[in-house]
């Protein structure tokens, strides 16, 4: 806990500094006192820089060609910002919200590449082969793969059905081990076997490997990329009865559902019961801050894409807007801290996948049960203060899909 109170003053004193949220700066603040701390990297790596800054799948694009690009060119490349969002029911469970704040269904690594004008192959097979890997790597060509994140150990998770694509990069091998680029500032080191577990897991892209095999031609497509994520928060995405769930009329099915307090749909009948209201609301925090996205609802990053390539008025309706999720993930992120501990496993948890990766999983697995303990015990607030606590949400989501949409009209205009 000493250590925990150290690395919230650090952070609190970047936010001060560079008026970044309390997210933001902690992921800073983590991936810099990894860095500080990590061992000395293995020989016969294609690259040799590692660890997340912001956004996942940006920061590997970015290792994989040699750090000369920013994160936040690489993120608005690939597409930058989205909204999905999906509630499923199941039997005996509570039932599960998902939000995906970035640029979807488009996978991130091809668009990146593809706008960068690097030339990439791509390959699937029945089983692993690792004589195709071990080739790339050999040529200096550093290895894409979409695998089942929760096969991975150093992610302290019980396997699961692998059903989310997960993108890792292998950076380098030494013999049957394998150096994998994910999260941590030094790559992980994992046997071929095990890995072909987690890769043979994730069904739909089995096998998947993506491999750059060139250098980059011509100016990155700017206009390009910022036409598609205008085209994907205004309209059409899926081209089917699934589409009021995506962009600005995902966003506003869920401030919808969150002030309805009659239809079997709406929070306070789907998430009014003890379990269920700490599930999406713990959900809330997760999609905005954490999972397939950056801190923000990776607003703040595209908003910095968008300075970076000359749009300056819709960067800084992207920046309010981001600061608005960024709150509404604070407020999600407050109502659980009621659960005592949870916020500190949580960050406790973040650390030690930075830092120490699979040395910790064992650790990492034990704080995730923990969280789930204090979840058992929790008690759902009373209806009065559910209504305030989902009206007050409502009101976040309506605001920042406001100023998306009259950021997208900007943007469309040019």
């Amino acid at each position: 806990m000493t250590e925990q109170r150290a690395l919230k003053k650090l952070v609190r004193q970047r936010m001060a500094r560079t008026g970044e949220s309390y997210t933001t700066a902690r992921r800073h603040v983590l991936a810099q006192a990894a860095r500080a701390e990590a061992p000395a990297l293995p020989s016969g790596l294609v690259y040799g820089e590692f660890g997340t800054d912001q956004h996942h799948e940006a920061s590997l694009v970015r290792h994989a060609l040699g750090g000369v690009h920013d994160e936040a060119l690489v993120a608005g490349l690939a597409g930058g910002i989205g909204f999905m969002y999906f509630v499923f029911e199941y039997k005996d469970v509570p039932p599960m919200m998902t939000i995906v704040a970035q640029h979807h269904p488009e996978p991130w690594v091809p668009a990146a590449l593809d706008r960068l004008g690097v030339p990439w192959k791509e390959q699937h097979s029945a089983k692993p082969r690792w004589e195709r890997v071990r080739a790339a790597l050999d040529e200096g060509r550093p290895v894409f793969c979409t695998v089942d994140k929760s096969r991975l150990p150093w992610h302290g998770m019980v396997p699961g059905f692998g059903n989310d694509p997960y993108t890792v990069v292998i950076a380098g091998y030494d013999g049957d081990t394998l150096y994998v680029d994910d999260e941590s500032v030094t790559p992980h080191a994992i046997g071929t076997e095990e890995f072909g577990e987690a890769w043979s897991s994730y069904k739909k892209g089995r096998h998947q490997m993506i491999v750059p095999s060139g250098p980059p031609s011509g100016e990155p497509d700017v206009a390009g990329a910022i036409a598609t994520t205008c085209a994907h928060l205004t309209g059409p995405v899926m081209g089917n009865n699934w589409d009021v769930n995506f962009g600005l009329s995902g966003m506003d099915k869920l401030a919808s559902q969150l002030r309805d307090a009659k239809a079997k749909s709406g929070w306070e009948r789907r998430f009014g019961a003890p379990v269920p209201f700490f599930h999406g609301v713990r959900r809330l925090y997760e999609c905005l801050e954490l999972e397939y996205t950056s801190p923000g609802a990776t607003r703040p990053l595209y908003a910095r894409f968008l300075e970076l390539t000359g749009h300056q008025e819709a960067a800084g309706l992207f920046g309010e807007s981001g600061r608005g999720w960024e709150r509404l993930a604070a407020l999600a992120l407050e109502t659980v801290s009621q659960l005592g501990d949870y916020t500190e496993i949580c960050e406790e948890r973040m650390q030690l996948i930075m830092s120490q990766g699979r040395a910790a999983a064992a650790e990492i697995r034990a704080l995730e049960e923990r969280a789930e303990a204090l979840a058992a015990e929790y008690d759902a607030p009373d209806e009065t203060t559910r209504r305030q606590l989902f009206d007050e949400m409502a009101e976040t989501v309506e605001s920042c899909a406001g100023l998306e949409r009259t950021a997208a009209e900007l943007l469309m205009k040019k």
